[in-house]
């Protein structure tokens, strides 16, 4: 059985893998094969869907039924479970969110007492105990969870990424919550540190987080910063490990575009070792180009935070991150920080008395298509003559002068086509080409 996808646990609020039982299950699971000495501790946090209670409270009855203790943090970022998990020495720490998808979905990611999320060995194992009809797990025991105030400790962990205001203080920005876990800290913070504050998506109500804001539907954003005339915006995904940017104009600046600005910063500071960024094979041919030009490599990796995550500690390097807003700065985490990630680009305007729109004009982009079709099954595509004919009959055409990435969704019954290259249209007919294919072959819906 496997429940772990690329980010941790994934599905709809009730039905299996996020039932009560398997839930239950997961927690005793992940108390048995965590490392420890002594009873085991486990931290979580939560987002605002209405579901997140009552799966804290099922996972709290699976670790106390095999003697370990939960604490809750109640609904906070999910960074900030993965900074007090490390600094209060805490075995493990649980998120449960589902980031950006819509509130009948839930999920549950787990940090190691490092902070850092849960290796593949440690997953197989947790899913291994699950799946085993012999690994008996008592429902008796209590779901009361004490709670457990970090959100003080958080906010001053976020703050060593802006440690002097200088040059944006009094900035007028916007900021969007998503109706997420960044509304119990973010407009706080930014406040706090002497920004004028405009703030959206900030009233959950259990249904309606990522529902029309936040960093997957900039929409709002852009039409605050124009209609206030603000100097940015920045947007969270509904956990907060992940942030985007509009400029004063209300012009994208997406999470290659922050790297870009992060990146030449360090590199002038002394602070990119092996002159490296690391991203996903997602990432724009333009973010390769414009580091090339300053002398840095683009190193790719699969999709998916935990793997930018796993090279940049494995390496010693310093960035990397998605285009979709997962930044990591590994001087304060290793795993996306929305918060920190806003704050560090804060830190570049202040420190070069630059705007953000002038910043990231340094990224031009090429022309990029992504194509989503639903699946009713998973085959290699090139093992599908039909799909692997199209696919090689694009490439040709493409040449040297763009990408071609066709890959299933690591969370959803998707297949995605991403293209890059010189013509807008052109690369959209080449992605409709093997999307009608994939159709055809694989029983799309």
């Amino acid at each position: 059985m496997k429940l772990f996808g690329t980010d941790g646990v994934r599905g709809v609020a009730g039905q299996p893998p996020l039932d009560e039982t398997t839930v239950m299950r997961l927690g005793a699971a992940l108390v048995r094969v965590l490392p420890h000495q002594g009873p085991v501790r486990i931290l979580t946090g939560r987002d605002t869907r209405e579901s997140g209670f009552w799966i804290e409270r099922a996972l709290a009855r699976g670790v106390r039924a095999v003697g370990g203790d939960l604490l809750s943090a109640g609904v906070v970022p999910t960074p900030a479970v993965a900074v007090i998990t490390r600094a209060e020495d805490f075995d493990a720490g649980i998120v449960i969110s589902a980031s950006h998808n819509p509130y009948e979905d839930n999920g549950i990611k787990v940090f190691s007492g490092h902070g850092q999320k849960f290796d593949e060995a440690l997953e197989r194992q947790v899913e291994a105990l699950v799946a085993d009809p012999h690994f008996v797990v008592s429902s008796d025991a209590s779901a009361e969870i004490e709670s457990h105030e970090v959100v003080d400790a958080y906010i001053q962990h976020c703050r060593v990424a802006l440690p002097f205001v200088g040059n944006v203080s009094g900035l007028r920005i916007g900021l969007d919550c998503a109706n997420g876990a960044t509304t119990t800290v973010a407009p706080r913070l930014f406040r706090d540190l002497d920004l004028d504050v405009h703030v959206i998506g900030a009233d959950p109500d259990g249904r309606n987080i990522n529902l029309g804001c936040g960093s997957t539907h900039l929409e709002a954003l852009q039409a605050l910063v124009r209609d206030k005339q603000l100097a940015l915006g920045i947007a969270f995904d509904g956990d907060g490990d992940r942030c985007l940017m509009v400029d004063e104009q209300g012009t994208i600046v997406d999470g290659d575009a922050i790297m870009l600005i992060l990146a030449l910063h360090l590199q002038r500071s002394g602070g990119l070792p092996k002159n490296t960024v690391v991203a996903t094979v997602m990432s724009n041919l333009g973010l390769e180009r414009a580091l090339e030009r300053h002398g840095i490599r683009l190193l790719r990796t699969a999709v998916g935070d935990k793997y930018v995550m796993e090279e940049i500690r494995e390496h010693g390097y310093a960035l990397g991150g998605e285009q979709s807003g997962h930044v990591i700065v590994a001087e304060h985490l290793f795993t996306g920080d929305g918060i920190v990630t806003a704050l560090s680009v804060l830190r570049v305007m202040a420190e070069s008395g630059k705007s953000l729109m002038d910043l990231a004009s340094e990224l031009v982009t090429y022309p990029q298509v992504l194509v989503n079709i639903r699946v009713g099954r998973r085959v290699p595509v090139a093992e599908v003559p039909a799909i692997a004919a199209v696919i090689d009959s694009v490439e040709r055409r493409l040449g040297t002068d763009g990408r071609l990435l066709v890959r299933y969704s690591g969370t959803e019954p998707l297949l995605r086509i991403m293209l890059e290259g010189r013509d807008q249209q052109e690369i959209e007919t080449w992605a409709h080409e093997i999307a009608d294919a994939a159709k055809a072959a694989l029983g799309a819906g």
